[in-house]
């Protein structure tokens, strides 16, 4: 299962990247990851209107997008749009951070999971 990471370079700019979760047969259920620990659980209704500028992530954090459709923009100008079912890992927790806005008028609605630092995935 592939899911977009955004993070650090060790010059402070954030940047994309693609992370693959290993799955392995579960059998009659469909396929699993391992199981990763996670902090806490943060729900988010972010306004239609929402244009936030440089910020680095608060902390290491996985973003479920539940509904609407959303923009993220790392140092290098690089933009990627992503809607309902799309998953991010962010942790571009210091530098330069990244941008991201709503997309055609939307409200989205997200999930943020903490993630402690020891924990790496793919």
């Amino acid at each position: 299962m592939k899911i977009t990471r955004i993070f650090n370079q060790l010059d402070g700019k954030s940047e994309f990247a693609e992370l693959d979760i290993a799955l392995k047969d579960g059998g009659p259920i469909g396929f699993l990851s391992e199981r990763f620990p996670a902090g806490e659980m943060i729900f988010r209704e972010t306004p239609s209107d929402y244009d936030f500028k440089w910020h680095p992530a608060p902390q290491r954090q996985l973003l479920f997008i539940i509904k609407g459709r959303c923009e993220f923009m790392v140092s290098s100008g690089e933009t990627r749009q992503f809607g309902a079912g799309d998953v991010l890992l962010l942790e571009d927790i210091e530098g330069e951070g990244h941008c991201s806005k709503a997309l055609f008028n939307e409200v989205r609605h997200s999930i943020f999971v903490t993630l402690p630092d020891r924990v790496v995935l793919g």
